[in-house]
């Protein structure tokens, strides 16, 4: 299991709660105004719609969130509950950073829950793959910052003069014969997607872009590790190789060249 550090997923998985319990009290406001005197047939209409589907969608994600807690409890899968875990995660994720927001948590502190929650959930997948079929992602801003080597489009570029991790990653990559790209964004890691067809990703990114990351790879099973920032956002960052190990051998095992 990849070691991270104190991340509560409680707090994730309290707030997807306390987020239901929201939603279930606007479902019971409009069912009183569904009562209301003096309402057109087709004002009432538009409210039980709207009840409904409203009621369908906390179903789901109650189902969702109680297959979460049942796989990380049980440290394997539940095959019937994963489309509700998926609604429960993808619909249910704003309103969870509002409510965190409403509470004034930091947004960090709820992303990090949740890629650790991510990181259990794909784990018990107890997924095997080929190093060939494995992608990893990492973000530009680990290379040394007054380096000359544009490495983004081809990574080889790299000199390997040790002034910033980005050659103990490729060192990685030869022990276990993975594929690996450095991104600016979005845009050049759905391309490396694309390009390599993985079928399991490892990314390193911070947490903002790791939550997005995830939720906009699936169903490709994703293992986050968050990077580390002693000079700030997006400059001269560091990733702890240990953890971007176990997260590749999570994956393929002790599979290498």
């Amino acid at each position: 299991m990849i070691k991270s550090p104190v991340i509560h997923k409680r707090l994730f998985l309290g707030l997807l709660g306390g987020s239901l319990v929201v939603v279930a009290l606007l479902a019971v406001g409009i069912w009183y105004l569904l009562f209301t005197p003096n309402r057109s047939p087709v004002y009432q209409v538009i409210l039980l719609a709207m009840v409904s589907l409203l009621a369908g969608i906390m179903f789901l994600a109650a189902c969702g969130l109680g297959g979460i807690v049942l796989t990380l409890l049980a440290a394997r899968t539940f095959e019937p509950l994963q489309g509700p875990m998926g609604v429960a995660v993808n619909i249910f994720f704003p309103v969870v950073l509002a409510l965190g927001r409403f509470l004034r948590i930091d947004p960090d502190r709820i992303k990090s829950s949740f890629i650790e929650v991510n990181n259990q959930l794909v784990q018990a997948r107890h997924l095997s793959v080929n190093p060939g079929e494995l992608l990893l992602l990492a973000p530009h801003c680990l290379q040394y910052s007054e380096c000359p080597y544009k490495i983004t489009v081809h990574v080889d570029n790299c000199r390997r003069c040790g002034r910033c991790c980005i050659n103990d990653l490729l060192q990685l990559r030869d022990k276990y014969g993975f594929h690996m790209g450095l991104a600016t964004g979005g845009t050049l890691a759905r391309k490396y997607v694309r390009e390599y067809r993985p079928r399991a990703i490892v990314a390193i990114a911070c947490e903002r872009d790791l939550t997005s990351g995830i939720r906009d790879s699936n169903p490709i099973p994703v293992l986050g590790v968050t990077n580390m920032r002693p000079c700030g956002p997006c400059y001269n960052t560091r990733v702890s190789l240990t953890r971007v190990e176990e997260a590749v051998k999570s994956f393929c095992g002790d599979k290498g060249k």
